[in-house]
């Protein structure tokens, strides 16, 4: 078989290994290995970072393939990969398995340093808060101080939530498709009814069943049984319909499915328990039960969100009665309750909860306009402008400390009054001013952060200037962009 032109082509997992984690139950977790998978290239500024987060099933492998040929593709190619909705010719692509996984990711089968046995049930308890830590962990090995944005669905979406709300000022954007802000009773529920499944085969032995025959069954049932929560009724009606797998009812109560909705059901079942772990599976639907971002109901989720500063883009599936649209709608109340830049999109489609790995084309639009930086304000500098009674020499200092070339002047008052560059500080040494405004640029353009970048590239040709300050509308200062800044942000890298 041969790779695509648009796909990422043959990647490999590596592995991160760290000390220690301190758990949000307090227990530790040592040492730890990280499963990660990068695509793309990370620039010189390290700003173009995107951090993928996968849901329960799911792992560090999320685009490209293993091998040239064979069924190995990353489980969101479609929209992972040159020109896709994750650009790896734009963007620096990041995807980790969980820990608590079974992907290579420290979890119940690796091996307790302990007892130099596999940890089965000895494994403590996870939360995706645990989660989230560990990711960033991997990514301040990377040595990037901010990322450009986090990204999931389902559960990847719950860490995409959790990652501005524990870090802050380490995120830039997050993408937060089919999920939620708690996990409702009917999610645990579906959850627990899994669980039991998995400890009522006799074979999980309590956790020790490694070396031994695998609980196969319970994993498998345990499967079955969430699959159906990620369809939708509309959905298994068109591709199923009542049709039988030999045309006509058997009169029989058998182990042979009847229906091919049956038939399809034991083949999920089946083919999960190749691939996936029955006490990962116990520990990973925990920690989704235990996802609460108002610390069940201590605080509203209003100010769950009060320290988040970066933009959202959250998406809900029409046909997704697992985490269906009002969930969704109640996290975009509470995040613009905050004044944070929020969009929502719905996207119609009758796949259910498994829209957010199908619905390619929706898809991609909403996240692609989303991460495209369109506005003034996605890409200004966040300067702090200097006083006109400031001296020359002091001005030349915060430009050199700065390592800019031009700075907003601020009256008394801190409403703009010009602009002075590197250019003026250096034309005026020697000379017999002293202070910036006997040197600066008075009558200045200016933008808003609403302004498109094409308005600043506008009046930047036209007036032959390179800096435009950002102001509000009281002409307060909030940054300034700069014909620097514009050049870096078309600029291949």
């Amino acid at each position: 078989m041969t790779m695509q032109k648009d796909s990422i082509g043959v990647v490999k997992t590596k592995y991160f290994n760290f000390n220690s984690l301190i758990l949000e139950s307090g227990e530790v977790l040592s040492p730890v290995r990280i499963a990660y998978e990068t695509y793309g290239k990370l620039n010189k500024k390290k700003d173009n970072a995107i951090l993928i987060c996968h849901a329960l099933s799911g792992d560090s492998h999320a685009a490209g393939k293993h091998r040239e040929s064979g069924e190995n593709t990353g489980w969101w190619d479609n929209v992972i990969g040159p020109g896709k909705a994750f650009d790896t010719n734009r963007y620096f692509v990041i995807c980790s398995n969980v820990i608590g996984g079974c992907k290579g990711s420290t979890g119940p089968s690796s091996i307790n340093p302990k007892t130099e046995e596999p940890y089965g049930m000895n494994f403590p308890v996870i939360t995706l808060s645990d989660v989230v830590n560990a990711q960033k962990e991997l990514v301040d090995y990377l040595k990037i101080k901010h990322l450009f944005a986090v990204a999931g669905g389902s559960m990847g979406a719950m860490q995409s939530l959790l990652w501005p709300v524990l870090y802050p000022e380490k995120v830039g954007m997050a993408v937060v498709i089919a999920s939620t802000a708690k996990s409702s009773p009917q999610q645990i529920a579906f959850n627990e009814v899994g669980r039991r499944a998995i400890m009522s085969d006799l074979k999980w032995n309590n956790g020790s069943y490694y070396g031994k025959e695998l609980p196969k069954d319970g994993l498998s049932l345990a499967r079955m049984i969430g699959h159906i929560t990620y369809l939708s009724d509309e959905s298994m009606l068109n591709k199923f319909g009542r049709a039988l797998t030999n045309g006509k009812y058997s009169y029989k109560i058998s182990d042979s499915p009847e229906f091919q909705v049956e038939s399809y059901l034991h083949y999920k079942g089946d083919s999960f328990v190749k691939r996936f772990d029955a006490n990962s599976y116990i520990y990973i639907t925990k920690a989704i039960d235990y996802f609460d971002l108002t610390k069940n109901g201590k605080i509203s989720l209003i100010d769950a969100f009060k320290n988040v500063r970066s933009k959202f883009l959250v998406v809900a599936i029409s046909s997704d009665w697992l985490y269906p649209p009002e969930q969704s709608r109640e996290m975009v109340m509470a995040l613009t309750a905050n004044k944070i830049d929020v969009r929502y999109v719905e996207i119609k489609s009758s796949y259910g909860h498994d829209a957010f790995l199908l619905e390619t084309p929706q898809l991609s639009y909403v996240i692609k306009n989303f991460l495209s930086k369109t506005n003034v304000g996605d890409i200004m500098a966040k300067r702090q402008p200097v006083k006109s009674g400031t001296t020359i020499s002091d001005a030349s200092k915060t430009l050199v400390k700065l390592g800019c070339k031009h700075l907003p002047v601020v009256s008394e008052s801190g409403t703009l009054v010009g602009v002075v560059t590197a250019w003026d500080i250096a034309k005026a040494f020697g000379s017999e001013h002293k202070f910036i405004n006997e040197i600066m640029t008075k009558k200045v353009l200016t933008v808003k952060v609403s302004d498109t970048i094409e308005t600043a590239v506008r009046k930047m040709k036209k007036y032959d200037i390179s800096s435009l300050p950002v102001v509000d509308s009281k002409k307060k200062v909030l940054g300034i962009v700069t014909s620097d800044i514009i050049t870096e942000l078309f600029e291949i890298k």
